[in-house]
């Protein structure tokens, strides 16, 4: 890996080791995956404005999240089944970000359980992203478990009644292995082996698992369910936002859910500005899509985002090299934008505003 100085050297190398069950997994969009191109190249439509003769001899990268301390902005976005990548799977995922100093996101739909993930760093920051289910009893467990873990907030995802229309999934029939289990489901049940049974009906049979009647008012349900932060993630309009925070969300997270659900969306950083922008202040913003280098991150923070996240970057770390292929992708990342802070003539986090970046045609200066 010593070769490998970047997100995509470590994209590239992946891309070689995965078999192609897993790769297209990963990789896939939905439909002409338009906005999946859109969400990197929507970061480069936005200029930095770098400051000059400003001390940075002594930088602070860290940031609060939810109240608490973490090492530099950039966690890791829950991704489903890890363990195609690795045999560790999300246990080497969530070491890795332990390890850093970040927040770790667990999948419900993962390959290792969420008592594994939390024997396996049971001092990293961790939330549980939730999807809920038709069956509330089962989304009620799996909130219980998420507390019982040390799990510190939910991540309501509400981007996904269904599942997108990814054609490369469709055209090769897409199947979790038969060593491989959605290992939060009890074992041997029929939600547990279910995307590894029919290459052509696992998704149709866990969209018959989801709640295609939720409304805000399922927000409130999980408020009175659990004390934990819940955070909407899934949000790309400052009316969603604001509705959000009535419903009591204590944090929203600007998200097209990597581009696999809808095609033609907006990126997430381009949506990013009028979200903060009705938020004001009243809750913590994040942001996920698209985050391929520090640059990215400073960007993102610039905009008002409290807190990135990179999922499909960190894959391609474990696919590479297991926990240390992972460490790796969240140190490139650190060490980009801590320069990226330094060349720019920013100091701390909380130095960075809108002034730092420009969109290209807004105005015919810097």
């Amino acid at each position: 890996m010593d070769k490998l100085v970047c997100v995509k050297d470590f994209e590239e190398a992946a891309f070689r080791i995965l078999d192609n069950n897993a790769l297209q997994y990963y990789k896939s969009g939905a439909d002409d995956e338009l906005t999946l191109s859109d969400n990197k190249d929507a970061f480069k439509r936005w200029m930095i404005r770098p400051r000059m003769l400003r001390d940075v001899s002594k930088r602070n990268i860290s940031t609060t999240v939810l109240g608490k301390p973490v090492a530099f902005p950039l966690g890791v976005s829950p991704t489903a089944m890890q363990r195609l990548a690795h045999p560790d799977g999300e246990c080497a995922n969530v070491r890795a970000a332990a390890s850093m100093g970040t927040i770790y996101i667990l999948s419900t739909i993962s390959t290792s359980s969420l008592e594994e993930v939390a024997a396996a760093a049971p001092n990293g920051r961790k939330w549980f992203q939730l999807y809920v289910y038709k069956d509330r009893d089962l989304t009620a467990s799996l909130v219980k478990r998420a507390e019982k873990c040390g799990f510190e907030a939910l991540v309501f995802t509400v981007d996904a009644p269904y599942f997108g229309r990814r054609r490369a999934n469709l055209r090769d029939g897409f199947a979790l292995p038969p060593h491989l289990r959605l290992a939060n489901f009890p074992k041997g049940s029929e939600n547990s082996e279910a995307l590894g049974k029919d290459r052509h009906s696992a998704f149709a049979f866990h969209d018959a698992l989801l709640d295609q009647a939720l409304t805000w008012e399922d927000v409130h349900w999980l408020r009175k369910l659990t004390k934990l932060p819940i955070i909407v993630k899934g949000i790309l309009l400052p009316e969603d936002a604001e509705t959000a925070i009535q419903y009591g969300a204590t944090g929203v997270m600007v998200s097209n859910h990597g581009a696999r659900q809808l095609d033609t969306v907006a990126a997430t950083i381009d949506a990013l500005p009028g979200i903060v922008e009705r938020v004001a202040g009243r809750c913590e913003v994040y942001l996920d899509g698209g985050v391929s280098t520090g640059n990215d991150v400073y960007k993102a923070l610039a905009l008002g985002a409290k807190m990135v996240f990179a999922g499909r970057a960190l894959l391609w770390g474990l696919a590479v090299g297991g926990e240390q292929g992972a460490r790796k992708i969240l140190q490139i990342y650190r060490d980009e934008f801590d320069l990226t802070m330094a060349l720019t003539g920013t100091p701390n986090v909380d130095s960075l505003t809108r002034d730092c970046v420009r969109k290209y045609g807004m105005t015919s200066h810097l």
